[in-house]
């Protein structure tokens, strides 16, 4: 990612969207038609089985070389997709949203002029009035935001909201893989304070074209996806204390359980060889191992993922770039 100082990237994946590409160019280029800073369009095409990767060189072609499109091999999904646009962005500032015509692109000038008065990091859309189906889109979402809520500690509206802007130099301390576009807002405040995350009302319009590519399932998972994103936010640069913690907490319990037996059996001389009590504090003792044991190891791969990666397990939002200037303090 090469970035221009006061420049604007705006990233849209799509997916089969053929009769939306051309509707959405335009809209997007009437929108910012007297926005003050260069911009540019990435267009990413995530293996579209109809004639969308078509219709986007077609806007290409119509509208000038500031239509970047990017075909992936195959369908990738859409965290993946956006993050090969962020990959073949430019711009210091980033702007997402899908390839719908649900968001709307009049709202994009008024993020980005939002962005920069607040001096945020990200700024997200929430779709305050949304125009989609109740049972299959408006409550698998409600549910998920208020788990999403909940786990991460970051409080938004609508985690689910594609329209976000972003700082350029934010995203690159951040990854996208599997389906994690819905945590975006949760992986940015593990490189920003939540402070420098908002939110900011937004338009949205039904779907005239197309079809939806989400439905109740999403919210299953979103479950699973949720407690991989509990860990990492916790526990990166100490997995072990997870494990640890559920080790000794198995060996504890295990510990008393064949306490109690021990003088059950020496002291009080009854039998216990045929009590199912004795297997489940063994199986205790020997879960507890496995738990400790696999901390252990979770430990070595985080420090071979932070030493081999160059990465540290913190983020300074400022690093000291002159040195010579800073001086020492002696003592008399």
């Amino acid at each position: 990612m090469t970035n221009y100082a006061d420049s604007v990237s705006i990233i849209v994946p799509f997916y089969n969207e053929e009769d939306n590409v051309l509707p959405l160019v335009e809209r997007v280029t009437q929108a910012l038609e007297n926005m003050a800073y260069p911009w540019e369009m990435v267009l990413v095409d995530d293996g579209s089985s109809d004639h969308t990767l078509q219709r986007l060189h077609e806007a290409s072609t119509k509208s000038g070389n500031h239509i970047h499109v990017v075909e992936l091999q195959r369908n990738f999904g859409q965290t993946a997709a956006m993050q090969a646009g962020i990959d073949q962005s430019r711009g210091s500032l980033l702007v997402t949203l899908d390839g719908d015509l649900q968001n709307d692109p009049n709202d994009i000038p008024a993020m980005l002029q939002e962005l920069q008065e607040r001096d945020l990091d990200l700024l997200v859309g929430w779709r305050k009035n949304r125009k989609d189906t109740l049972v299959l889109r408006k409550i698998p979402s409600r549910i998920a935001n208020r788990l999403i809520r909940k786990v991460t500690g970051v409080y938004l509206h609508d985690y689910g909201c594609s329209l976000k802007v972003y700082r350029a130099s934010v995203m690159e301390k951040v990854r996208l893989y599997g389906e994690m576009h819905r945590f975006i807002p949760a992986w940015v405040a593990t490189a920003v304070p939540p402070s420098r995350i908002g939110e900011r009302v937004v338009n949205h319009n039904e779907r005239l074209s197309g079809e939806s590519k989400y439905g109740i399932s999403r919210t299953f998972r979103v479950i699973i996806d949720l407690l991989f994103m509990w860990f990492f936010m916790r526990f990166r640069a100490r997995p072990g204390h997870l494990f640890g913690t559920i080790g000794l907490a198995f060996g504890l319990i295990g510990s008393l359980i064949l306490s109690w037996l021990g003088m059950d059996k020496f002291i009080l001389g009854h039998d216990i060889g045929g009590r199912p009590l004795l297997l489940a504090g063994v199986m205790l003792m020997i879960t507890s191992i496995q738990f400790l044991t696999t901390g252990i190891i979770a430990e070595l791969l985080a420090r071979v993922y932070f030493e081999s990666s160059s990465r540290n397990a913190y983020v300074i939002r400022a690093p000291r770039e002159d040195n010579a200037a800073h001086g020492w303090k002696q003592s008399t």
